[in-house]
């Protein structure tokens, strides 16, 4: 207790989204944080070969900074309070549960070079919460070009076609599974996930992100 005390006072935790101090009562976020992020609503527009999909805020503003330093700049320790909040989001929204909780993963040079599978993070932020193993049911097999550096649906959806292989058949098929990803804009990535889960016999694909594109609803 007194090195994590000594922690705090060395490292104080900071609000996961605007980085002010936070107040000992506060978690994750402070209260105008709390208050002011951009919440999605509860239930998620249809997307192509998802059953269903949830967020926690749309992607922008404080959200959207936030995000990126986790992606890009290593902020990896945001992926706790993520979880926490998305877990929250999903305990309410799916209360029968799921078999099976994986994740969108990045490619093997992208880990290399950031140093860590950002979305990889949250599973295990998030299964720790639910009580589940996150399971690597995916693998990419392509290095494709980013998403965020194309704008076109058709086109996103062109760029991540074929670049997922399911890594055992048998671990998918007749699961109820929960698919997470951080960020969801048109969902092509998420789709395609779902797409590949549901040919190798996955019975229900649902996604849950940290964020998504305000013209989801």
């Amino acid at each position: 207790m007194i090195a994590e005390a000594v922690w705090n006072l060395l490292f104080p935790p900071k609000c996961i989204l605007c980085g002010r101090v936070l107040e000992k009562e506060e978690l994750d976020l402070c209260r105008s944080c709390r208050a002011e992020a951009p919440v999605c609503p509860q239930s998620g527009g249809k997307l192509s070969f998802l059953d269903s999909w949830t967020a926690v805020w749309y992607y922008e503003g404080n959200v959207r900074n936030s995000l990126l330093r986790y992606k890009f700049h290593r902020a990896r320790q945001y992926a706790a309070g993520y979880g926490r909040l998305l877990a929250m989001r999903l305990l309410t929204q799916y209360p029968d549960g799921f078999d099976l909780l994986t994740w969108v993963p990045v490619s093997r040079l992208r880990k290399f070079t950031r140093g860590y599978d950002q979305v990889e993070l949250l599973a295990r932020a998030v299964g720790a919460e639910l009580g589940m193993e996150p399971v690597a049911a995916l693998r990419k097999i392509h290095h494709n070009r980013p998403q965020s550096g194309i704008t076109g649906q058709a086109e996103r959806r062109a760029n991540v076609l074929g670049v997922y292989r399911v890594v055992s058949p048998e671990t998918v098929q007749g699961k109820r599974i929960l698919l997470l990803d951080d960020i969801i804009t048109t969902g092509a990535t998420a789709g395609e996930c779902a797409r590949v889960l549901l040919t190798a016999g996955a019975k229900e694909i649902h996604c849950g992100c940290v964020a998504a594109a305000r013209h989801h609803k």
